[in-house]
């Protein structure tokens, strides 16, 4: 090859690349999604699951998009309006927001949800299985918002509690319970809202893989330590230990509520069956952690327990294994295969098994510390409860 064809072959792939750096390579199909406002145009995402956003902003000199960690600069037209969009992102849900000369403010454009220790802005990435939590033509559970006090902290808490279709027609009926904790930076409204606990439920139920059951979601995060607090979808260090702040630290405050308050308040005001065969309890990241310490220290309280995204579990960490044995059915532990520790998660389940008790490991395929991971988890982990 001669010098000027190395340096035509060159030139295109410069020109090549700096499409791509200046956003001439962006597909065209951006659409508002459906975390988007009624009645707004933006956020948008396309079919590369880039976010696209857009505000009015004459008088700002910097306007960026947070999202995933990086931000991105947005362009300001001749009417002051910014607009710009994100690399691809992972399928599923993300929080966000605008920085706006140095301030970071929600989004007006999307919905907002709790979640890095604020309300603010999420968005949906469409994912080729997400009809698994879509809003479906089936019988639907109601997801009521309700409050009850707790002595052990001396206040009245809020709690959202799932109950499933029919609920209402058989007053006879009792049911078993999931008691659900969201991760550090959320509370009480992430599984319902980020997390679509009861739409997953619903079609379960509906397709006939699940048993109805109640869902108790409570915020978990109490006695928490002042000052920045680690981002909710950042991955956990390897191996058992918490990220700095996180459950272990003050699981201890949450397992005075849930079996002083929260357990007797459900089983007294719903039809609950009040036994230890008939609980399981989970969590994603901070609240797998609380969900392993609390199960370590009360063997006999819960016959199945699910970790998503918060390291492993292994028998020898019970101290009385033979406590629970006797209702113990499954441990359940799952990772997003982006994210560190989903390669020993096999071999945890594995000594589970071996000892008795159900071991159940999951991936969720190119996803990482992030809520599509724990959806998919609790739809493999809801169908093995109660059985």
């Amino acid at each position: 090859m001669n010098q000027n064809n190395k340096f035509k072959i060159a030139l295109l792939s410069f020109a090549i690349m700096g499409g791509v750096m200046y956003g001439q390579s962006v597909v065209e199909d951006f659409k508002p999604g459906i975390t988007t406002q009624q009645g707004k145009q933006y956020p948008q995402v396309n079919s590369e699951g880039r976010v696209r956003v857009s505000i009015p902003a004459p008088d700002a000199k910097l306007v960026q998009l947070d999202i995933g960690g990086k931000k991105y600069d947005l362009t300001k037209n001749a009417e002051g309006v910014w607009t710009g969009e994100s690399a691809p992102q992972d399928v599923g849900f993300h929080y966000y927001q605008l920085n706006i000369d140095g301030a970071s403010v929600p989004d007006p454009g999307s919905l907002y949800f709790y979640g890095a220790s604020r309300w603010g802005s999420g968005i949906e990435v469409p994912s080729a299985d997400q009809d698994f939590f879509a809003l479906k033509n089936v019988p639907h559970g109601e997801l009521h918002q309700t409050y009850y006090y707790s002595k052990s902290s001396d206040k009245v808490r809020m709690v959202y509690i799932y109950t499933p279709p029919g609920y209402t027609k058989d007053s006879n009926k009792r049911y078993p319970v999931l008691y659900l904790q969201h991760g550090m930076g959320e509370n009480e409204t992430g599984w319902g809202n980020q997390g679509h606990a009861g739409l997953i439920m619903d079609n379960l139920i509906a397709e006939g893989k699940a048993v109805p059951f109640i869902i108790v979601m409570e915020n978990s995060s109490v006695n928490l330590p002042r000052g920045p607090r680690p981002n909710p979808q950042a991955a956990p260090p390897a191996g058992n230990a918490p990220r700095p702040g996180g459950g272990m630290n003050f699981a201890a405050e949450f397992e005075k509520i849930l079996f002083n308050d929260l357990i007797p308040f459900v089983e007294s005001n719903y039809r609950a069956i009040p036994n230890a065969a008939n609980r399981a309890m989970a969590g994603l990241s901070m609240g797998g952690m609380q969900t392993r310490s609390i199960v370590i220290a009360n063997p006999d309280k819960f016959a199945y327990v699910g970790m998503f995204s918060s390291g492993t579990f292994v028998p020898s960490e019970i101290t009385d294994l033979a406590a629970f044995k006797k209702n113990g059915k499954l441990v359940f532990m799952s990772f997003g295969g982006r994210e560190g520790g989903s390669a020993r998660i096999g071999d945890a389940a594995e000594e589970w098994t071996k000892a008795g008790i159900k071991g159940i490991s999951y991936i969720s395929p190119e996803t990482a510390h992030e809520w599509h991971s724990w959806r998919r988890s609790l739809y493999q982990f809801a169908p093995l409860l109660f059985k």
